[in-house]
């Protein structure tokens, strides 16, 4: 389902990426970005670009989670200090090692761009990633990502995902830069992200569109395609029923297709044009599986569940 693609790379990751892969302490890191970038904007993207470039996740520690360190306290001041202890501790720990789960890569996101006079907080939530999490009923709290505040609005960035992916079918991590977890569009941000507050900007976000929408790819967001039809990420089919699929900004030079139950490509050959995208119908003919994944030019799009009704 992951595929590589050729990013847009800005020039600040081109700066960046001649950087050392390490510094000797986040300090150090922070000085080179501040006298390389003037722009609150450039600073945020060189922090994230510089992570992503040289962080790996730990899926090993994903896998086996340290234990919860305990510490007692006798006034909240003082659990507070503590508290502050400890993540400092592991944000040195993520910067030394290079290595992390999604707490360190957000908590060392938040450090450096204290240290370049930025505002930024570290949220935490759900996370859709895989196909099983189309119409989940519950959300828990298994991601961490950041908001930063530049020129006075706040952006989303998720530097754990800009450094690359979980390929299930090499079983290991795949460091692959993108650069659409930085300062995502909400609108795509929110379809793999569910804070636990429930909110964005003291908005209210719906956790049933959420959990009852498509799971959207990489791809998807890089080249802005918007899923119109159909706007739920579950499907009640019976065999013999055409399914009405509307998707903006491909076009009929895309080969588009699916993988049918048994594995193999179907190309979409009834396409026609409607506003700014393309609609098209997949018959269910008894040979799709419990989910239908639209591929663009070899990119998986977006997946849905397939129900009977």
């Amino acid at each position: 389902m992951n595929n590589t693609f050729a990013q847009k790379i800005s020039e600040v990751d081109k700066i960046v990426a001649k950087y050392p892969k390490s510094f000797a302490t986040t300090e150090k890191l922070a000085e080179q970005i501040e006298k390389d970038f003037n722009s609150d904007y450039d600073k945020a993207r060189a922090i994230y670009s510089w992570m992503a470039f040289n962080m790996k996740y730990d899926f090993n520690a994903f896998l086996n989670p340290p234990k919860v360190q305990g510490f007692s306290y006798s006034t909240e001041a003082e659990k507070q200090r503590k508290i502050k202890e400890l993540n400092d501790k592991m944000l040195q720990k993520a910067f030394k090692s290079q290595k992390a789960v999604c707490e360190g890569f957000t908590a060392l996101y938040q450090h450096l761009a204290s240290l370049v006079g930025l505002k930024a907080e570290v949220i935490r939530g759900d996370s859709k990633t895989r196909l099983a999490d189309i119409g989940r009923k519950i959300t828990s709290s298994n991601h961490a990502w950041n908001m930063v505040l530049i020129d006075k609005k706040w952006c989303l960035i998720d530097v754990t995902w800009g450094q690359g992916y979980y390929d299930s079918n090499k079983g290991k991590m795949v460091n692959d830069f993108t650069s659409i977890y930085f300062d995502t569009n909400p609108d795509y941000f929110f379809a793999k992200h569910f804070p636990d507050s429930g909110t964005f900007l003291g908005e209210q976000l719906s956790k049933e569109d959420y959990l009852n929408g498509p799971l959207i790819y990489n791809k998807t967001i890089e080249e802005d395609y918007k899923i119109k039809t159909p706007n739920t990420g579950t499907i009640r089919s019976k065999k013999g029923d055409k399914i009405t699929f509307e998707i903006k900004n491909i076009s009929k030079s895309d080969q588009i297709f699916y993988l049918n139950k048994k594995n193999k490509p179907v190309i979409i050959q009834n396409s026609k044009e409607k506003r700014d995208g393309l609609e098209f119908q997949i018959l269910n003919d008894g040979n799709l599986g419990e989910y239908i994944t639209i591929f663009v030019n070899t990119n998986s799009v977006v997946s849905f569940k397939i129900v009977s009704k």
